[in-house]
């Protein structure tokens, strides 16, 4: 019974903290646009800072939740800061909240996004995230859009934008990749199910891609 007691206790005390969490979440949503931007732009270089993989992680995610209530230009860049940090956990926050506001917003994300292939260095871990987040978006101009990672310096943002349009399945996107029919940058694929990973080279990715478009396109010309 005494252990019983002291489970119900510390649900108890996990209900009081999330509604707490709520209450201040509101309460800081409710500020001037503006303030709180000035605010989490702060926060997040300071979490981007914090040498505790913890206590990041929990700033960031949060950081992230509050950010995809906002618009503007500083919120898609702070948010896609986020997916360039080092935690998991913020990442897919971050992503989730990338996703959301694409279906809202498609045109504000696109600029962001934009801005990141320009503003991140080589190895940000954003890179290669962007092309599945914009993979699940039913907007035209997602396809373009993808077309531009294609001549990224960054090779992991290269293979993640091919995948991404043969996950699309639209046949425009056989002319964007053929440029790349000859690239012979590496990279490093997980294999599914399984710690494993495996070397290709972006103008095998490619011409994998392109097969695969081709035999959608000529499932429509039957």
């Amino acid at each position: 019974m005494a252990k019983r007691d002291a489970i119900d206790r510390t649900l108890n005390e996990l209900f009081d903290a999330e509604r707490n969490v709520r209450r201040l979440h509101d309460e800081l949503s409710s500020l001037p646009p503006s303030d709180l931007l000035d605010a989490l732009s702060a926060s997040l270089a300071a979490a981007l800072r914090e040498s505790n993989e913890e206590e990041a992680s929990l700033r960031l995610v949060r950081i992230a939740a509050l950010l995809g209530e906002q618009e503007g230009p500083r919120v898609l860049d702070a948010l896609i800061d986020v997916l360039s940090s080092d935690h998991p956990e913020a990442r897919r926050a971050a992503g989730e909240e990338l996703e959301a506001l694409a279906f809202e917003r498609f045109k504000d994300v696109a600029g962001g996004i934009e801005r990141a292939l320009k503003r991140l260095p080589v190895g940000s871990p954003a890179l290669p995230e962007l092309p599945y987040i914009l993979a699940e978006v039913p907007e035209p101009g997602v396809l373009k859009l993808l077309g531009q990672f294609l001549s990224h310096a960054d090779p992991d943002a290269v293979a993640a934008a091919i995948e991404a349009l043969a996950e699309l399945g639209d046949p425009a996107a056989i002319k964007l990749l053929e440029p790349l029919a000859h690239d012979t940058r590496t990279v490093e694929l997980a294999e599914d199910g399984s710690d494993a990973t495996s070397e290709a080279t972006l103008g095998e990715l490619a011409g994998e891609a392109i097969e695969l478009l081709q035999s959608f396109e000529d499932g429509d010309d039957a």
